[in-house]
């Protein structure tokens, strides 16, 4: 575990010390929809639904020693739309969530909807792992998305702390391309879609992101425990560099994310701003998420 995330938690791990132990790093909650779907075999949905719960849960995806305390929070929904004998087709919403330092507050690390899922799946088949090889498009998706969430829960504790699991994310991605048939992952599909999350994650633009990622929540929401005008005066401060990606590239997906993961929280934080700090707020909101001004509202005051 790195030294961030250490001194993190060493707090809690006291106060828990005698329950503390090894623990693997996610704590998913997986559902499946399959209301849309007429078959008479209900059945068949909550067997898949326990089954990725298990696969998520039951297995170690890093190297990193994690205790039961500081697992990641995590929901997986999965409608389906429609089901052809053993295909499905539908899509996958994907959050995950951190604790904020010394306080009872979880921050929003992703909040994610791909619309693009297709994948083969015959009740009690067994869900296969390996680094090496992509047995099914419903794994490779959740991997995909369980190694963009570490990648960007390790980035919110160290700088660029995630780049060994967006590199894991990456290799799913090339390996997964060469399946003419899983949707989601091609070069230019959507500038939505799984090859374009990873792209805006980890190509020569995406270090403003990072940077500014690692000092929103290391920085700004960690502290505001302590000394809430000095975290929230940070936060003001580096959400400009959004800005920056905008003008670099401006239909890269990571500006969506954010808005999607952290529009509500901002607003927020800027309600104890001053009328200036409000009023800059806004306006570069407004210009960055013109769509979202109604969500603003407040900062207009």
């Amino acid at each position: 575990m790195n030294i961030y995330r250490h001194l993190f938690f060493i707090s809690l791990a006291w106060t828990l010390f005698s329950f503390a132990g090894e623990a693997q790093e996610i704590n998913a909650r997986v559902t499946i929809n399959g209301n849309k779907i007429q078959t008479t075999n209900t059945n068949l949905f909550t067997t898949l639904q326990n089954a990725l719960t298990e696969f998520i849960n039951n297995r170690r995806w890093t190297d990193a020693t994690f205790s039961v305390n500081e697992r990641i929070d995590c929901t997986m929904t999965i409608i389906l739309d429609e089901m052809n004998d053993n295909s499905f087709t539908g899509e996958i919403q994907v959050q995950a969530r951190r604790p904020v330092y010394n306080s009872s507050y979880t921050t929003t690390l992703l909040n994610f909807r791909d619309r693009q899922l297709n994948f083969e799946y015959t009740e009690y088949e067994p869900l296969e792992y390996s680094d090496q090889t992509l047995y099914n498009n419903l794994t490779a998706t959740v991997m995909f998305y369980i190694y963009v969430i570490l990648g960007l829960d390790f980035d919110s504790f160290s700088l660029k702390g995630g780049s060994a699991y967006y590199q894991q994310a990456q290799q799913i991605v090339n390996m997964a391309q060469s399946q003419g048939s899983w949707s989601g992952w091609r070069v230019f599909d959507t500038n939505t879609n799984r090859h374009a999350v990873i792209t805006a994650l980890t190509d020569n633009t995406s270090d403003t992101f990072r940077t500014m990622w690692y000092t929103y929540h290391r920085r700004g929401l960690d502290e505001m425990a302590a000394n809430p005008d000095r975290g929230r005066t940070t936060i003001i401060e580096v959400l400009p560099a959004l800005e920056q990606v905008k003008s670099t590239r401006p239909s890269s997906v990571v500006l969506q994310m954010f808005s999607d993961a952290k529009l509500d929280e901002i607003v927020a934080i800027y309600s104890r701003a001053n009328t200036q700090e409000k009023q800059a707020g806004y306006k570069m909101l407004s210009n960055l998420y013109p769509a979202e001004t109604t969500r603003m509202e407040s900062m207009k005051n």
